[in-house]
């Protein structure tokens, strides 16, 4: 495949061998992988990542649950010519203690491992590594199969407050050695004493030359980590569910490479989007992540659904959702958790809530409560979460899904509980909860609704009422008039938060355009 350079690279096409639209449309998730399994999956000549890669989760069974296992068998090619890429970070469920170093192999490797210390020329402590193998298989006439490997290495027992040098390493490459020193690369963990940090957001990456230069700016805001807010990648262009052969994992190699500058030094902690299902994998479309991501292991289904977990840094705790088990609007995986994930949250809040030196909760999933752009609201989203949002009263919900920026006022019982215009404050407790859609990581970008017109800093318009709509059960459009959406902005985009702890603790949200200007910003504060 050739590289593609510039703008947002071509979807790949979608030949007539998939799933035929019509049964795909009936089918949940899991039958579509049954039906890709039995009917389309057949091995062909294989292409190892690197070149082109993707893949088949080896050893699932059932849902998703990855094994985590070594790769069947090295490859021939000798390790000193295998060179790593793609590093990601994620914080444990510590991240104080604990960091997960993930990265890709073009060929399978013998024992990959993590190189880590306290300077750049002594990374004495070498922590051992597992590959995830994943397999694509070939459909004739289409595409061959393909193997990719990715590696992940646990570091616990860190020091909090510490910068940490590492290097990633396997049999026959040493990343110690003077021709790899280059690629070292270095973590902070989170302080032990909460004090002031920014944290940046936004979802809806995808690869191309946007997204790049999102990496970018979320640099230049120097976060303590980063918030995908999913549909990460796009390797499928469709995000329906309606699995097809249009799906071409070589995009995840893309954009491992992409964000590594940035991902390599800052924690990712991606959610699940509706282009993140993948069928080829696994019955819940889970295993492809689960191969190419190590995040906290403690949601309520860690070995199944990665995209739902929790953190704390500082004095905020933060709370990543699948919004694909309640989504009315593409409702494959609806119901997939059989209220688990919804009980989960209910008790998670309150831990939070309950937590000493905890002053904020942050939120963050992809399909959006409120926005008035091309997907609109999900009223499944609302109805199993927005009342569990108000009992615990979180401060911030960040989504993606809808590819623009739309910010809320205060909603409360699902109206306008305060006004907050650009440069505004709001109290949750009082007020109810801001909702912001940051979905302008890079994708190609959506539009608002004919002649609403875009409202942000330094172009701030009239306050008018937003037709619109939200998803019901029945997958029915519903039409709803929106007087809460105060700031809309078609561009890319990502959310810059910095978080003061203190006698008046405080979130101040900014919003930044491509360029670095400032196109919002607004406070979160707590007893005033």
């Amino acid at each position: 495949m050739a590289a593609f350079s510039g703008g947002t690279p071509p979807e790949p096409p979608v030949p007539d061998v998939g799933i035929p639209r019509p049964l795909a449309e009936r089918m949940s998730m899991a039958e579509q992988y049954e039906y890709l399994r039995t009917r389309l999956m057949r091995r062909r000549t294989l292409v190892t990542a690197g070149a082109v890669a993707g893949g088949l989760l080896t050893g699932c069974s059932g849902r998703s649950g990855a094994t985590g296992r070594p790769a069947r068998a090295a490859s021939r090619v000798s390790g000193s010519v295998v060179r790593p890429f793609g590093r990601h970070l994620a914080f444990g469920a510590d991240p104080k203690t604990r960091m997960r170093v993930s990265w890709q192999v073009p060929f399978a490797v013998r024992r990959p491992y993590v190189r880590v210390g306290l300077r750049p020329d002594d990374l004495g402590r070498r922590v051992e590594a597992e590959v995830r193998e994943l397999h694509t298989p070939g459909v004739q006439g289409v595409r061959p199969a393909v193997e990719q490997y990715y590696v992940h290495a646990a570091l616990d027992g860190l020091r909090p407050g510490t910068t940490y040098y590492y290097g990633v390493g396997h049999e026959g490459w040493d990343p110690s050695a003077p021709a790899h020193r280059s690629a070292i690369a270095a973590f902070r963990t989170a302080p032990a004493s909460t004090e002031r940090f920014v944290f940046t957001a936004f979802g809806d990456q995808g690869v191309g030359q946007a997204a790049s230069a999102n990496d970018h700016l979320v640099l230049r805001q120097d976060p303590a980590f980063h918030l995908h807010a999913g549909d990460i990648c796009y390797a499928d262009v469709n995000g329906t569910g309606q699995t097809s052969d249009g799906y071409d994992p070589t995009f995840w190699d893309r954009f491992l490479k992409q964000n590594e500058p940035v991902a390599r030094s800052v924690p990712w902690m991606v959610t699940t989007g509706n282009h993140d299902m993948e069928a080829w994998y696994s019955p819940d479309g889970y295993g492809g992540q689960l191969a190419r991501f190590s995040l906290p292991d403690n949601g309520f289904d860690p070995h199944g659904t990665p995209g739902a977990y929790s953190f704390v840094y500082g004095n905020t705790g933060f709370v990543a959702l699948d919004a694909n088990d309640v989504s009315y609007e593409i409702p494959v995986n609806l119901g997939l958790s059989g209220g688990r994930q919804t009980k989960w949250l209910d008790a998670r809040l309150g831990e939070l809530r309950a937590t000493p030196g905890v002053d904020f909760v942050v939120v963050f999933f992809h399909h959006c409560a409120y926005s008035t752009s091309q997907h609109a609201s999900d009223g499944g989203v609302r109805a199993e979460w927005l009342p569990l949002f108000a009992r615990h009263r979180v401060d911030l919900v960040i989504n993606g899904h809808n590819h623009v920026y739309e910010r809320t006022d205060a909603i409360k019982d699902g109206q306008v509980g305060r006004e907050v215009p650009v440069g505004g404050s709001t109290d949750p407790a009082r007020d109810g909860i801001v909702y912001v859609t940051a979905g302008g990581g890079g994708r190609d970008l959506y539009s608002f609704p004919s002649g609403v017109k875009d409202s942000y800093e330094g172009h701030v318009t009239r306050h008018d009422a937003v037709e619109t709509f939200h998803w019901t059960k029945d997958k029915e459009r519903a039409p709803e008039t929106a007087q809460w959406s105060r700031v809309r902005y078609t561009g890319f985009s990502l959310l810059a938060v910095e978080a003061r702890p203190g006698p008046s603790p405080r979130l101040t949200v900014s919003a930044l355009a491509g360029d670095g200007r400032r196109i919002d910003h607004f406070e979160v504060r707590r007893g005033g």
